[in-house]
């Protein structure tokens, strides 16, 4: 049988009996207050201000949405397996800045598909589609860039 436990009256509980952590830099700010390391606890003052929120009238709302309407948006999806496809894309995408003024291309905006080559418009239309091509990619190859890209401006228009 183990021996009994003796019991010690402790006048201080145990946790006050541990010194207290003080690290280098609590001391420097201890030692030197008004020092440049030193934060006050007070408010910030260099924070910007809150802007006031702008009133829209339903007329200057629809002028936005038709100007909305105006601009076209068109997503070019290309498969990141091989370089062609990112070629053609950024060639597509120079060709319709250009020919048409307003009009906004996004080349892969989301994770794009394997083997796929496609020309659509955000929300509509598609142009091109060509889905799981496998190598040597013909069909895409086979595409004159330059036709494609002078007939997207044209159903644009």
């Amino acid at each position: 049988m183990a021996p009994r436990k003796r019991r010690v009256v402790e006048e201080e509980p145990a946790k006050s009996k541990l010194p207290t952590r003080v690290t280098r830099s609590a001391a420097k700010r201890a030692a030197n207050p008004n020092s440049a390391d030193f934060v006050s606890e007070g408010p910030r003052t260099d924070l910007p201000k809150k802007k006031a929120k702008k009133v829209v009238s339903k007329e200057e709302q629809g002028k936005e949405i038709s100007k909305a309407a105006k601009t076209k948006t068109i997503v070019i999806e290309h498969c990141k397996q091989c370089n062609s496809f990112k070629t053609r894309a950024i060639r597509v995408k120079e060709g319709l800045e250009k020919g048409v003024s307003g009009v906004t291309v996004l080349v892969n905006p989301n994770k794009p598909r394997k083997g796929c080559f496609e020309i659509r418009e955000d929300g509509g239309e598609t142009f091109i589609s060509l889905l799981d091509m496998k190598r040597p990619f013909a069909p895409m190859k086979a595409l004159e860039m330059d036709k494609v890209i002078s007939d997207i401006i044209d159903k644009i228009k």
